[in-house]
């Protein structure tokens, strides 16, 4: 089986909202083709390495954010849809990136470390105009 994760972003004023979702396919969130992954969320700004933002795991749904982000988004999950979105809310200019999802069977995926990362989503723009 293949997975595959897509995002849809775009643009927004300062202080606005956006919501991305990132849909698996190809498997199930249900532990039954691959296991229980998480799901991470990255972004990558122009001219500055790719970093993570939040992740989830689809089974106990435990969540992690960076500093920067924590109280402004919320990751949540959807396994009857093989689902995870990523809510921005108070979105500031410096939110502006490329967002990526992918997905993460190592025991330590709230490191945010690519190289455990797989089957990483094409990525989206979201800009976040002053």
């Amino acid at each position: 089986a293949e997975a595959a994760a897509g995002v849809w972003g775009g643009l927004v004023q300062a202080g606005g909202s956006l919501r991305l979702s990132c849909a698996a396919t190809g498997f199930t969130f249900d532990g039954q083709d691959m296991g229980w992954p998480a799901v991470g969320w990255f972004r990558q700004a122009p001219g500055k390495e790719r970093e993570g933002v939040s992740c989830i795991h689809v089974h106990d749904g435990v969540t992690y954010y960076i500093d920067s982000v924590e109280g402004r988004f919320t990751i949540s999950k959807d396994n009857a849809k093989n689902t995870v979105y990523l809510q921005m809310d108070n979105l500031k200019p410096e939110d502006t990136a490329v967002y990526f999802c992918a997905l993460s069977w190592s025991g330590s995926y709230w490191n945010f470390r690519t190289d455990q990362y797989h089957y990483w989503g094409q990525g989206t723009l979201v800009t976040v105009s002053s």
